[in-house]
């Protein structure tokens, strides 16, 4: 419990500073981001449990990477993180699961993401801001990714990428599980005001 203390207390600052540095008030982030004032309220006391769709719009709308809202202070020059490190921010109900691993610095972060896929889960993901690009590299397995209703078929070995302001859903696909690493490439500089 400590650790997912910590946890809350790190993204409660790094949202109320992100929104600060935007100059937002927490009805105009509330507005944009499709969340509720009240849950934004308790996030930013380090209450509640955000999920990941949450945490995406709060960042999309921000201009910012999900792992900036997770993470504390870089410690050095080069991180090494296990993936038994990092909770999982979506767990899926047969047993997938997405941990975002790192995010890198520099005025264009990507984050890098561990997923597992069981056979016909789903993960339906809203449209991020212009200018984000995915990319799926599948290291076991099958998947079939959907973007913008469009399916393809993306076998182990095989990698795919796509401008990720549309939606699109992940799928594991065929009989085996299906392991893969996301990339989520974010566009330099604040998300424009709308």
């Amino acid at each position: 419990m400590t650790e997912t203390a910590a946890a809350l207390r790190t993204v409660a600052h790094n949202v109320r500073a992100a929104r600060m540095r935007a100059g937002l008030s927490l009805d105009e982030l509330s507005r944009r981001a499709q969340v509720s004032k009240g849950a934004l309220v308790g996030l930013e006391k380090a209450q509640g449990n955000p999920n990941l769709a949450t945490l995406v719009r709060l960042a999309d709308t921000l201009g910012i990477s999900v792992s900036a809202l997770m993470q504390g202070s870089p410690e050095g020059r080069v991180r090494v993180v296990a993936a038994d490190a990092v909770a999982p921010l979506w767990t899926g109900a047969r047993g997938g699961e997405a941990r975002l691993m790192l995010t890198t610095s520099g005025p264009a972060p990507v984050e890098v993401w561990r997923w597992r896929l069981e056979p016909g889960e789903d993960y339906p993901s809203h449209p991020h801001q212009a200018g984000v690009v995915e990319t799926v590299s599948v290291t076991a397995g099958r998947m079939t990714l959907i973007v913008d209703g469009s399916e393809h078929t993306i076998d182990a070995g095989q990698t795919a990428t796509f401008d990720g302001d549309t939606p699109h859903t992940y799928r594991g696909a065929g009989t085996e599980t299906c392991h893969l690493i996301m990339t989520v490439h974010l566009p330099p500089g604040p998300a424009s005001a709308t």
